[in-house]
């Protein structure tokens, strides 16, 4: 048996951070299911422990200042 994971649909200014309330331009969504929403604060702040948790990271904080909150390993 398959499954097949629909793609994320794109956040929008009504997705909210779960930490602050803030508009939310990072979904984590978690190896154990369901999905986290922050900030670009936040998303810096806890950035190396969601890397650690994340299925999949939509990553939209380009938005703001054409940089992402979470680094990648590519240069």
């Amino acid at each position: 048996m398959t499954t097949a994971v629909a793609p994320s649909a794109p956040l929008t200014a009504a997705d909210r951070c779960d930490r602050c309330g803030a508009q939310a331009y990072l979904r984590v969504e978690l190896q154990t299911g369901g999905e986290l929403l922050f900030c670009a604060h936040h998303a810096r702040e806890h950035g190396e422990k969601l890397k650690e948790i994340a299925a999949n990271v939509v990553d939209e904080t380009h938005k703001l200042s054409g940089t992402s909150a979470i680094a990648t390993d590519e240069s």
